[in-house]
């Protein structure tokens, strides 16, 4: 067949998926911080294809606006063809191809739940195919235990004949180790027209897009087999185990780019990485710690162990250690945790510290600026090089309203010092341990509680008799 340029992938996701028992569609589910489907769609499009076409039908009320969504993650187009009815795979293709109905070149045809299929290895499916003029190639795996596939039947010249179903295949068809994998590149012209001429004859009543190879082979056309690299690339996922399996060989992929990129990950079997995480060089990661969503971790930095982040952003050698953080930033030199909590609008600056049992939320800290431990910080603003005593809280809700707080800077709260919201603490002011500020504090002033300590003697004796601290009053006031 004539090589071309022009290339369309499209990506089958209209199937039920029972086996996954989920109100979510099969392809919904995610490893790696991603749906199966997108996984399927990223590698799809890092290949720049012409078209990029998804078939939706099952659940396709949730499956749609998540194709939009990925389609505005990637910032390129991604067509919908609604497959109304599940009459097999030939059918999806059948649909699929209708929306595209002047495309001459090569047509791809994946699925929705291979998610750790790369587009390296769709482009060599596509090199492969042309570079053998084909009119159909099949991406073949090569397994020990081939239970569940459709084999691979070639002719005594070792050509493709076709593909079997293993419910259709007999016993010396199933001994058959090469295997289908699902993935096909075509000729689309020769795809449309064969599209036309398959049947239901077969053990599921359905159309089968395997069907195409013998009706393509039976027109004298080539047809050829690419074996991939890679047999775990093209692990389908249709229940919960294949499910845990496939996002445990995507997190083995993930932590091994990150160690050859100058990553140190002591443990790689209980650190687990997202796809759109980014690690610097020389970071440190322990034991126990998960990074997700667009997380991105600086130079240097320390993290872990037993700390989880998602969509944080941690500075060139920051040290953040037993700690849950989301859509955060932690600056450059800043030590964080442990047991510690940064909820979605933190800042935490340069040189800055949240430490041990600490809950920040919508706060902005400077650079220099301590929050040792034992604190509530929420929706406040702290200067540079300022330091909020231990057991401090910021108390931001009226019970209808945030409000909120600020700190000046070179600041010294005193322990438990509560700062009732809305409140200003100029630079250079001192707060007394437990004072309450109700009040703005001017710049250089001392807020003290007012009230003066007040000791009522034999209290304990008086209205605790017989206690034990009682009887060690008494002993302490007759020595």
């Amino acid at each position: 067949m004539p090589s071309t340029s022009e290339c369309a992938i499209v990506v089958l996701a209209a199937g039920a998926g029972t086996r996954m028992k989920s109100d979510r569609q099969k392809t919904l589910h995610e490893i790696g911080g991603r749906s199966l489907l997108s996984h399927s769609l990223h590698a799809a499009a890092s290949i720049s294809p012409t078209h990029l076409v998804t078939v939706v039908g099952h659940q396709r009320d949730q499956v749609s606006p998540a194709v939009e969504e990925i389609a505005r993650q990637l910032d390129t187009d991604i067509l919908q063809a609604v497959q109304e009815e599940q009459k097999g795979t030939g059918h999806a293709v059948q649909v699929g191809l209708a929306a595209l109905p002047q495309f001459e070149g090569t047509v791809v045809v994946t699925n929705g739940d291979v998610p750790l299929l790369t587009g390296e290895t769709i482009q060599s499916l596509i090199d492969a195919h042309r570079a053998a003029s084909a009119a159909v190639t099949v991406l073949t795996l090569d397994l020990d235990d081939p239970t569940g596939y459709g084999r691979i039947i070639r002719n005594a010249e070792g050509g493709v004949e076709k593909i079997v179903e293993e419910k259709d295949a007999d016993d010396i068809q199933k001994s058959v180790s090469e295997v289908n994998s699902g993935v096909f590149a075509f000729d689309a012209a020769v795809l449309r027209d064969a599209l036309t001429r398959l049947t239901t004859d077969n053990a599921q009543g359905e159309l089968y897009i395997t069907d195409v190879l013998a009706i393509a082979r039976g027109d004298g056309n080539t047809v050829s087999a690419f074996t991939a690299p890679d047999a775990r690339e093209l692990a389908g996922v249709n229940d919960r185990a294949q499910l845990a399996t496939a996002g445990k060989e995507l997190n083995r992929r993930l932590v091994l780019r990150f160690m050859h990129g100058g990553a140190t990950i002591v443990d790689p079997a209980t650190t687990w990485i997202g796809a759109d995480v980014e690690i610097g060089r020389d970071v440190t990661i322990h034991p126990n710690t998960q990074l997700w969503g667009s997380t991105v971790i600086g130079d240097g930095a320390v993290i872990g162990p037993d700390t989880t982040l998602t969509d944080m952003e941690v500075g060139p050698r920051a040290s953040v250690v037993r700690t849950q953080g989301e859509l955060s930033v932690i600056g450059a030199d800043a030590t964080v945790g442990p047991f510690t909590y940064l909820r979605p609008g933190t800042e935490l600056g340069e040189g800055g510290k949240l430490g041990g049992f600490v809950e920040s939320k919508n706060a902005k800290i400077g650079p220099g600026s301590k929050v040792p431990h034992l604190t509530y910080i929420g929706d406040a603003t702290v200067g540079r090089e300022s330091n909020i005593g231990a057991s401090s809280v910021f108390a931001n809700f009226d019970g209808v309203n945030k409000h909120h707080t600020t700190i000046g800077d070179y600041v010294r709260t005193g322990s438990d010092t509560m700062f009732v919201a809305p409140v200003n603490v100029g630079d250079g002011a001192y707060t007394g341990a437990g004072t309450v500020v109700t009040k703005d504090v001017p710049a250089g002033a001392l807020a003290i509680k007012e009230g003066r300590q007040r000791n009522i003697e034999g209290w304990v004796e008086k209205n605790r008799p017989g206690t034990d601290a009682a009887q060690a009053a008494q002993k302490a006031r007759e020595n």
